[in-house]
């Protein structure tokens, strides 16, 4: 666990290095310029990607749905693996199960209805109220804000006011950001920890093994299209991040903002990123 006492300095550098996708991709997949955004390009499958890099003790590879296709069903797939991307011969057409039967992969699907993930009987426990700016994994403390996705409001939006009360979207639409992360335990081992909007699903693997190089699994299938990388910063809010918790703590829902003698700025700040 002594691996978790990372300086935010030294891992927000690390993050903002390993926001990349790696250039081992599913071969429907295209990455831009940046290797951020990974889109696929043709049916619905062969669209796995992995991180640039291996992930830290508690750093989370977080990535923000851009683009949905209609007419499939399925959704994003998230997890971890110990398999380096450059070694495998060929990207296995899907990650579940193609690449989870390869061993040492841990995938799962995020769903529309997507909340807590029970395990063996237990239900997770949210990790603090959606306000504060801080999430907290075992030891690993990342803030909130960058977590959380937020639609910019429209002529639909009010239909999910109820969600906005604690500011979060439905798991697979678009601006949804999902993360995953592993979290080191006392006897050697692992839990992967899945993030949805700012929301840990408690631990969806355990004894992931921490001797092996741990990378990202992002499957961009079926009815996700295009997502982007987001870079977390781990240093302390802004004061700006922390005008925007206090003002959504108190109002019934995100559109009230309008009402508010705000500047301009600030109230667009408070609706959406």
């Amino acid at each position: 666990q002594g691996q978790l006492k990372i300086a935010p300095a030294a891992m927000a550098a690390r993050c903002r290095l390993a926001a990349r996708f790696h250039h081992i991709h599913g071969t429907n997949i295209r990455l831009d310029a940046s290797h951020t955004q990974a889109t696929r390009v043709e049916s619905f499958a062969n669209g796995l990607c992995f991180s640039q890099e291996p992930l830290a003790p508690g750093q989370i590879f977080l990535v923000e749905i851009e683009e949905k296709e209609l007419g499939w069903c399925g959704h994003l797939r998230v997890g971890l693996t110990a398999h380096d991307p450059q070694s495998l011969e060929v990207v296995p057409e899907y990650s579940l199960p193609d690449l989870v039967n390869m061993g040492d992969t841990w995938v799962f699907a995020i769903t529309r209805s997507h909340n807590r993930v029970v395990v063996e009987g237990e239900e997770a426990q949210a990790r603090g109220r959606p306000w504060e700016p801080f999430l907290l994994i075992e030891r690993v403390r990342i803030p909130r804000d960058t977590l959380v996705g937020r639609s910019r409001p429209g002529r639909y939006s009010h239909i999910l006011d109820d969600l906005y009360k604690m500011n979060v979207l439905p798991a697979t639409a678009r601006r949804s950001r999902i993360g995953v992360l592993y979290a080191p335990q006392p006897d050697g081992t692992a839990d992967m920890h899945i993030v949805i909007n700012g929301q840990d699903m408690g631990p969806s693997a355990r004894g992931l093994p921490t001797t092996r190089p741990l990378y990202a699994v992002i499957d961009v299938f079926a009815s996700t299209k295009s997502v982007r990388v987001i870079p977390v910063d781990y240093g302390f809010p802004s004061l700006q991040t922390l005008c925007r918790l206090v003002i959504q703590k108190h109002i019934v829902h995100r559109l009230a903002i309008d009402g508010l003698d705000l500047p301009p700025l600030l109230k667009s700040f408070c609706q959406h990123e």
